[in-house]
């Protein structure tokens, strides 16, 4: 057990605290796929929701129209102030089409529709729905900060499951990619993203004011995208860290369409964007050979730890995963982010209005 400071607050899981907070002000989003219909994980989440009473429960849905009725009567039997933001409407197409914002569908989409149900409210509580172990102090510890004076806040944890260690992509990618532009650039935003323990956590917290802030990645890159923009508005000392504890996820493949090699691609040009915006211009001709000898460094340190601790390791497929992650280190070029909510062409209401059509209209044609 520990109780390091980082650059930016770190609240640790030293007591299996459940603090007060203020779950009554909050919006809770959970992005959903037809996947996580009557899941087990899914409906452990939404039964431990239930328990707290938060202000609003908005799940932005990605499914196909004949999905879409059985998914909201399977929602309706849970006993939340629940709203259903459909994803993939043809209303809520047209509308961003004709906007020039239709594009792209994933994650980072899904969750900029939903905060127009979501920041209403004082804050704004994001986390994925896959979650296999989900405790009720996951949402007050992700608010406590929040309701301390600071305006954002992260989740971490450790994955460790199985006898193995997870977390490859943040373990094998973004730290070593973060340790190769530490040692070229003195960049504040650089210290700022090497300071969270598990960036890639989809588990976060903010204000609504930030909420209308932020400029989502449309897809795996939208954590990192959060992070860049939480440096601008929240910075260092606004900006906090949380010990979830026990979190076990769903795990992914390396390679496929859905992989992790696929989401290297769009997490490395979100956060060399976020990186590059704020000022630090590394050498993108030497960073692939800079990251390879960070990486490599970090599995030997890993396969230690493990030893250590009587763990499974695969020493040569994390060598391998280094490897394939490297090709994802490029320039980036190109953006495709969803505008800030006080910049948009269309407004909060209007997105509404067409997803609550959009859902309307699927119901009556069942």
């Amino acid at each position: 057990m520990e109780y390091v400071q980082e650059r930016v607050t770190t609240l640790h899981d030293l007591s299996a605290a459940t603090p007060d907070a203020p779950i009554d002000r909050t919006a809770v989003v959970v992005p959903m796929t037809e996947q996580e219909y009557a899941s087990p994980a899914t409906e452990h989440i939404l039964t431990t929701l239930e328990s707290l009473s938060p202000a609003r429960v908005v799940v932005p849905l990605r499914a196909a129209a004949d999905r879409v009725v059985s998914f909201a009567e399977w929602l309706s039997e849970f006993d939340l102030s629940l709203d259903i933001v459909w994803c993939d409407g043809p209303r809520l197409e047209s509308l961003l089409n004709d906007a020039n914002l239709d594009g792209q569908r994933g994650k980072g989409r899904d969750v900029w529709v939903a905060l127009c149900a979501a920041f209403d409210e004082e804050y704004v509580v994001v986390h994925d729905a896959d979650a296999k172990i989900y405790g009720d102090h996951y949402v007050p510890r992700l608010l406590f900060p929040l309701a301390h004076g600071y305006d954002f806040s992260k989740g971490y944890y450790a994955r460790v499951e199985d006898n193995r260690l997870y977390g490859r992509l943040f373990r094998l990618f973004y730290t070593p990619l973060v340790r190769a532009l530490a040692d070229e650039l003195d960049a504040p935003i650089v210290d700022y993203l090497a300071s969270f323990r598990y960036a890639l956590a989809g588990e976060f917290a903010m204000t609504g004011d930030l909420a209308r802030q932020i400029r989502p990645q449309r897809t795996w890159g939208l954590e990192l995208g959060t992070l860049g923009d939480a440096y601008d508005f929240a910075g260092f000392d606004k900006s906090a860290q949380v010990d979830l504890g026990a979190y076990v996820h769903d795990h992914r493949a390396v390679g496929g369409a859905t992989g992790l090699s696929e989401m290297s691609t769009s997490v490395g040009e979100t956060l060399l964007r976020v990186v590059v915006e704020r000022g630090g211009v590394p050498d993108f001709d030497t960073l692939p050979d800079r990251y390879r000898a960070a990486g490599m460094k970090l599995v030997e340190q890993y396969a230690t730890d493990a030893a250590f601790n009587g763990l499974d390791f695969d020493s040569e497929g994390e060598r391998a995963q280094v490897e394939t992650y490297a090709e994802a280190v490029v320039e980036p070029s190109g953006d495709d982010r969803l505008p800030a909510w006080t910049d948009a062409p269309i407004t909060p209401g209007e997105v509404l209005a067409e997803t609550q059509s959009d859902l309307r209209a699927a119901l009556r044609e069942t």
